[in-house]
């Protein structure tokens, strides 16, 4: 379990690839003062485990099912990742519940600045829609971040100056592609509420969500 608070930037100092496999070394300063083998770090949202590591990285294995679901399969050497140990039980909750397993990935349409602010619209799949509210949670690239507009097809998000310094999100550019994890109280409120409209008569309407007080 993560809170989407990013910890560290990191580096990719090697990557091995075998088809749709990778063994990726990361290079990084405060990861390594707590870290053991078999720890679970967030790397740009996606949790993997920590397989070996020395004074100045750590490695994770990427298996064929996260190479396909996410963007770590357009990593390359020299890359900068967002990272983050597994949340501690008597650690300060900041963010949101983020479990590291992306959801799906999106495409930055676009991005622009207002005052002090980074705005950036993410375009997502059709199927992901269903678990995105305005003002409620989402993971981009594992940053716990707060949506401010939503259409059928996109969201948009806003990185205030602290954010902007401490990711990588300031650092994407329009096209390039991020990971999605959308928030997981709204997934299983999702679940709970169709599996009800199922009983009663074939699928969740709008109005059951209007009626369980999850849209205005």
């Amino acid at each position: 379990m993560f809170t989407g608070i990013v910890e560290e930037v990191g580096t990719i100092k090697q990557i091995h690839r075998e088809r749709e496999a990778m063994e990726m070394d990361i290079q990084c300063r405060k990861m390594l003062e707590d870290i053991q083998i078999g720890d679970s770090i967030s790397v740009n949202g996606v949790c993997l485990t920590v397989t070996r590591f020395d004074a100045s990285s750590f490695s994770v294995d990427v298996m064929p099912e996260t190479f396909q679901a996410t963007s770590l399969k357009s990593l390359g050497r020299g890359d900068a990742v967002n990272l983050e140990l597994a949340m501690a039980a008597g650690g300060r909750f900041g963010g949101h519940f983020v479990t590291g397993h992306v959801d799906g990935t999106g495409v930055i349409k676009n991005r622009y600045s207002r005052e002090n602010a980074l705005y950036m619209e993410i375009s997502l799949p059709g199927d992901l829609t269903k678990y995105m509210l305005s003002k409620g949670s989402v993971a981009v690239d594992g940053t716990s971040l707060t949506i401010f507009d939503l259409t059928d097809s996109s969201f948009t998000i806003s990185l205030i100056p602290h954010t902007q310094e401490v990711t990588i999100l300031s650092r994407k550019s329009q096209g390039d592609v991020v990971n999605i994890e959308c928030d997981m109280l709204t997934k299983y409120v999702y679940r709970m509420l169709n599996r009800s409209a199922e009983k009663r008569a074939g699928g969740i309407t709008m109005e059951d969500l209007k009626t369980n007080g999850f849209l205005d």
